[in-house]
């Protein structure tokens, strides 16, 4: 969710909310032959929502082809938010992508007018821009302008649809998809979700984060990028809006860059003279994808994709130790994804969770030893967290008398 930010969120943190949840368990569909599965599955428990999506099956034993033996699991959970605007999808076993499998997280923001539109559309811009064979050609360059160019026919569509609706809708969502088969694995992302690859319980994250603050170099050239389109950066934030650089959707910064500056006047968030100085040369939110492409070998054991309302409360190396241990216990897949979920709202988590999760098929998980928590280091670290907090707060107090 690109409009609160983590800190904002864990000051309007209220423990009761979490005390009302209850998890509900979606049902596994035994039927491993479903080539198209598209997770609708809702349900509504207290005040908040729960999605579970549908388990793909594959055959329990190791496999040794890759995309044969892929299981997968999904899982979204409801945090406190007014409306559950994330989504996922899974196809496997799909004859459009010559045996390569498609699975995505999808995180809105403004409604859930863009999620609804991508869920269904940005698959099918990149299966026509993939024809031909043009996966299982290994041509690497090829491949991944064959991507940015589904991601940006999908943006342009689905700006004309918004426009058409014929409704005021702001709405916008982040990406990040994922195809894999064989040894190969492709990555395209857009937003501030994140793919995470373990490699013999080593988290090898694929990703960054466009957001318009930080240090991070990513995040420098989102911060030049915006700037000399014409926009601007307060808090962390452009124009003050929103806390993310690329996106699907977000007219208000494509192609109604001018009627957002009105309305801001309107609001009395600028003056006239202020908009009178203000020249966009570029869009300020674009939908551009970065791809990454990864050579897996055997230590590959699964992809982990999720939306920040998992990575902003649960680091990496944490969630694969999280979900090396539930495949240790018990392999089901599924059940590790709704556990993975859970665990995010239980570290307070304010933001909804969507999780993806395909073991990829190549390890034997009843010989892998359950990775022990250090909880004198989580202690420690607990006390530093504490400390530093408390010490800003002094800070702050201390600079306004």
């Amino acid at each position: 969710m690109a409009l609160w930010s983590p800190r904002m969120q864990r000051f309007l943190l209220n423990n009761n909310n979490l005390n009302n949840f209850n998890f509900k368990k979606t049902n596994n569909n035994n039927n491993s032959s479903n080539s198209n599965i598209i997770m609708r599955n809702w349900s509504r428990q207290s005040s908040f929502r729960c999605c579970s999506a549908i388990a793909i099956d594959a055959p329990s034993s190791l496999s040794d082809g890759l995309a044969s033996g892929i299981r997968w699991g999904s899982a979204k959970l409801q945090g406190a938010r007014e409306e559950m605007e994330d989504d996922a999808v899974i196809l496997a076993n799909n004859n459009d992508l010559d045996g390569f499998h498609f699975a995505a997280v999808f995180d809105g923001h403004a409604g859930f007018s863009s999620v609804h539109f991508l869920r269904e559309e940005l698959y099918k811009e990149c299966v026509k821009a993939l024809q031909g064979g043009l996966l299982l050609s290994k041509k690497v360059t090829e491949i991944e302008k064959a991507l940015q160019e589904a991601f940006i026919s999908a943006d342009a569509k689905l700006l004309n649809w918004l426009e058409m609706s014929g409704k005021d809708d702001e709405s916008g969502a982040t990406a990040t998809t994922m195809f894999v088969g064989d040894d190969m694995l492709f990555i395209s992302h857009v937003g501030d979700s994140c793919a995470v690859l373990s490699k013999s319980g080593k988290p090898e994250v694929l990703t960054n984060s466009h957001r318009p603050y930080g240090r991070h170099k990513v995040s420098l050239q989102e911060i030049k990028r915006v700037r000399e389109a014409g926009g601007w950066i307060v808090d962390g934030r452009i124009c003050g809006d929103i806390s993310i650089s690329r996106a699907f959707g977000d007219m208000r910064f494509k192609t109604k860059k001018t009627e957002m500056l009105e309305k801001g006047v309107e609001e009395g968030r600028w003056t006239q003279k202020f908009i009178s100085r203000v020249r966009f040369s570029g869009d300020l939110v674009i939908a551009t994808p970065d791809i990454y492409h990864v050579t897996m070998g055997p230590d590959a054991e699964f992809v982990l994709l999720a939306t920040d309302g998992l990575w902003d409360y649960i680091n990496s190396s944490d969630a694969v130790n999280f979900v090396r241990n539930q495949l240790r216990e018990h392999g089901d897949v599924q059940v590790a994804s709704e556990a993975l979920a859970q665990m995010a709202l239980d570290q307070y988590s304010q933001d909804n969770v969507t999780i993806v999760i395909a073991d990829l098929g190549r390890t034997d998980w009843q010989k892998i030893a359950i990775q022990k928590q250090n909880y004198v280091y989580e202690l420690i670290q607990a006390f530093a967290t504490i400390g530093i907090v408390s010490f800003g707060i002094w800070m702050s107090s201390t600079a306004s008398f």
